[in-house]
């Protein structure tokens, strides 16, 4: 079976996240100790209990859903024999690209964890809180989003943030020209352009300061080649070197998320089915609405690996 593994981003989080794991596989457990004792923070104790609030903070979700699709990752490897690299690639939506490096063997597990605590703090202070906005743009084609960028900025930054699926998108900038750009999507007869509810405007140009603090991190960071290739966010395209890795990190950051593509490609090179551990099915509910005729399964519960462990053995 040819099939990737893919690794969620941010907007998974739940309280409980990961606990199942923690709670049946020693090595999904102990992945979370090592992320609680590279931050010098009882990580798992909020992914378990909440609050949901504290839980939602960029700073803390961004390691937390990593961790969780680590554990999942090594429960498979070491509860279930199953070798990582039977995969043909690895990607990642956001910081799941982080997930996916570390899955790979690139990045080690509390170094990403550093990483990402970094990435949510600086993302975060990027932008003064109620500068920036996003809005989700449904039915609406790649074009159309241009078209409705391009009208948002005739007053400010506005970009495309995610090309999540077919007909599922997302600007970012500041507030007064994603609003225009919304309002202009609706006018051409886009199905739903709505505001978000979101702390930041990421990937897009207001992020500059965490990209150039993520720049000065990565490249302090020893990044090993990746064992299989990791289809980027910034290319949608498979790579194994390491420079170029530490560069679209740093340009992940303002840039789109180009997700559809990077599902298609994948599609349109083989794959037939794809794998998402961690938190929550966002990436796979996802996957019906670019490739038709894919398989996706979420990894998030010990059933779930099991099941996954066992269909490869088939």
């Amino acid at each position: 079976m040819n099939f990737a593994f893919i690794f969620p981003g941010q907007g998974s989080q739940s309280v409980g996240m990961g606990q199942s794991l923690a709670d049946a596989f020693p090595s999904a457990k102990a992945a979370f100790q090592e992320v609680n004792d590279a931050l010098g923070q009882n990580l798992s104790k909020l992914m378990w209990a909440g609050p949901i609030e504290d839980l939602t903070l960029t700073s803390n979700a961004q390691p937390a859903l990593m961790a969780t699709s680590i554990a999942a990752m090594r429960a498979l490897k070491d509860e279930f024999e199953v070798d990582v690299t039977a995969a043909k690639f690895v990607a990642g939506h956001s910081l799941g690209e982080y997930s996916a490096l570390c899955a790979a063997g690139a990045i080690p597990l509390a170094k990403t964890a550093e990483l990402l605590r970094l990435r949510g703090n600086e993302m975060q202070a990027a932008v003064p809180v109620g500068a920036g906005a996003m809005a989700a743009l449904l039915g609406a084609s790649i074009e159309d989003a241009e078209a409705a960028v391009l009208k948002g900025q005739e007053v400010g930054i506005c970009q495309i943030a995610n090309d999540n699926a077919t007909g599922q998108i997302v600007l970012s900038g500041e507030k007064a020209a994603v609003e225009k750009a919304a309002a202009a999507a609706r006018e051409m007869g886009v199905k739903k352009a709505m505001m978000l509810q979101v702390s930041a405007p990421f990937h897009c140009d207001m992020m500059a300061p965490a990209a150039s603090a993520m720049k000065d991190a990565l490249a302090d960071t020893v990044i090993a080649e990746p064992r299989l290739p990791v289809v980027n966010n910034v290319t949608a395209r498979p790579t194994t070197d390491t420079d170029q890795i530490r560069d679209d990190l740093v340009t992940q950051v303002t840039g789109r998320v180009r997700w559809r593509e990077s599902i298609e490609w994948m599609a349109e090179n083989g794959i037939e089915s794809f794998a998402e551990p961690g938190c929550g099915k966002v990436l796979t509910v996802m996957l019906r609405r670019i490739v038709k005729g894919v398989d996706g399964a979420a990894l998030n519960s010990p059933e779930s690996l099991e099941a996954f462990a066992e269909k490869l053995k088939g």
